[in-house]
C-alpha cells in the first residue's frame, strides 16, 4: 500500500519461488490506496516468448481477451480473477479501431481446476470475399496455472469500487450534434427580430447615389430653375 501511494498505481503483480509455494505469481488491485483483493497463482509450465520461433506483435499492442469455461461464470473467485485479467491486459480505452489493429489475442482457459493461459497472432488471410479469413498463430508466451489462495474484497466494498464519480459522468449538451468527421454543430434559439427596423446602410460606401434615389421615386426630378 505504502508503494502503490508512493507510485500512483493501482495494479500489483508480485513473484515469488520458495520450497513450500514454488513459482508463486500474487496478483492484485487496490481501491483508494487499499488492498482490495488478491489471488496466489501457482506455475506449473511456462514456455517463454524465445522458446515459441514465431513472428511477434509490436510492443503496445491492444490485445482482444477471450475467456472459455463456465468457472470464470460459476464460480465467485474465478469471477473477480476474470476481471482481475481484464484490468491487467485491457490496455487504453480508445474511441475507434481498424481491422489490421486485431493482431493480438490473450486466452484463457479454465478446466479441471487449472487456468491455461496462452497468446496468440492473429492473421489475415485472403479469403476470396470482402471479409478475410482468420487464423491463429500461437506466440508465446503461455502459462499453466493453478489457483491457490485468496483474499477478496466483501460484497460492499466490491460495489463501492465500482461506483464511478459524478465527476467522471459525461454531461448531456442539449441542441449539440456531430458529423461523420467530428464536426460539433449546435443550435441556439434566438427571440423573433423585427427586420423593419434592422439598419443595414452604416457604411458611406454603401449609401444610395442621387441617380438611384431618383429612379426609387419614379423618375428624375426637374431641375431647379436659376435665378437671372
Amino acid at each position: 500500500e505504502f508503494f502503490s501511494k508512493k507510485s500512483d498505481c493501482s495494479l500489483f503483480l508480485f513473484g515469488s519461488h520458495n520450497k513450500k509455494r514454488p513459482n508463486n505469481l500474487i496478483i492484485g488491485r487496490m481501491f483508494d490506496y487499499h488492498v482490495l483483493d488478491m489471488i496466489e497463482l501457482g506455475v506449473e509450465k511456462f514456455v517463454s516468448l524465445k522458446d515459441v520461433k514465431n513472428s511477434k506483435c509490436p510492443e503496445g499492442t491492444k490485445p482482444m481477451l477471450i475467456f472459455a469455461g463456465d468457472m470464470f461464470d460459476v464460480n465467485e473467485e474465478y469471477r473477480r480473477l476474470k476481471s482481475l485479467l481484464i484490468d491487467f491486459f485491457r490496455g487504453p480505452s480508445v474511441p475507434s479501431i481498424r481491422l489490421a489493429g486485431l493482431e493480438y489475442v490473450l486466452h484463457f482457459t479454465a478446466l479441471d481446476g487449472k487456468i491455461y493461459m496462452r497468446s496468440y497472432k492473429v492473421l489475415l488471410k485472403k479469403s476470396g470475399c470482402k471479409i478475410p479469413r482468420i487464423e491463429l498463430e500461437e506466440m508465446g508466451p503461455s502459462l499453466d496455472l493453478v489457483m491457490r489462495r485468496t483474499h477478496l474484497a466483501s460484497d460492499d466494498l466490491y460495489k463501492l469500487s465500482l461506483k464511478q464519480p459524478k465527476a467522471l459522468k459525461p454531461k448531456k449538451k442539449k441542441n449539440i450534434s456531430h458529423d461523420v468527421f467530428g464536426t460539433t454543430y449546435g443550435r441556439i434559439h434566438m427571440q423573433k427580430q423585427d427586420l423593419s427596423k434592422l439598419q443595414t446602410r452604416k457604411m458611406k460606401g454603401l449609401k444610395k447615389r442621387p441617380a438611384e434615389k431618383s429612379a426609387e421615386d419614379g423618375g428624375a426630378s426637374p431641375k431647379k430653375s436659376k435665378s437671372g
